[in-house]
């Protein structure tokens, strides 16, 4: 991700890092990306969380799950997704223009008060989600499977292609 220099992370941003590292701990399909920015493989599905600092020494943590790339933006999908939003009991569906991308976002409260149990709930429900309505997706607005486009992207890489590093990128 290039995001730039940040400033150096805040009291909250540390202990939020410090909780998902100890809340992540027995998870073997997890990885650190950087200081801020986590990746869990759950089933076939990645479910990326980034710390983010907030307003007066705090901080969230933004749980992302990306669906479908290369989907057109239309008022069918729009009404759809929308529609869909109202229906789930947290999380939301997102779509990242620059990249043409369907997510599912949710975030949490960071800091001391970052309940491990929620972080794991909400890492888990978010792939539940995203492996329920990527494949609806594609067949009614087209795209592909980020799972897919990853494997692809491995793929090409022991076979001597080369990968696509803007695969794994919020748009």
């Amino acid at each position: 991700m290039n995001r730039g220099k940040l400033a150096p992370m805040n009291p909250a941003e540390q202990a939020t890092v410090r909780r998902i590292e100890r809340a992540l701990a027995g998870n073997p399909a997890h990885r650190k990306l950087d200081e801020r920015v986590f990746v869990v493989k759950q089933g076939s599905t990645f479910v990326m969380l980034n710390v983010v600092p907030m307003e007066g020494d705090r901080a969230q943590v933004r749980c992302i799950a990306q669906l479908v790339k290369g989907v057109a933006m239309s008022p069918e999908l729009a009404l759809h997704l929308l529609k869909t939003n109202a229906q789930l009991r947290f999380g939301a569906f997102a779509y990242a223009e620059r990249a043409s991308l369907v997510l599912i976002t949710h975030s949490l409260l960071g800091g001391n008060t970052l309940d491990p149990e929620e972080l794991l709930a909400t890492v888990a429900d978010l792939a539940l989600l995203a492996d329920q309505y990527d494949d609806e997706i594609i067949a009614k607005h087209g795209g592909q499977r980020m799972s897919d486009l990853l494997e692809a992207s491995q793929l090409g890489k022991l076979f001597g292609g080369g990968a696509d590093k803007d695969a794994f990128r919020q748009g």
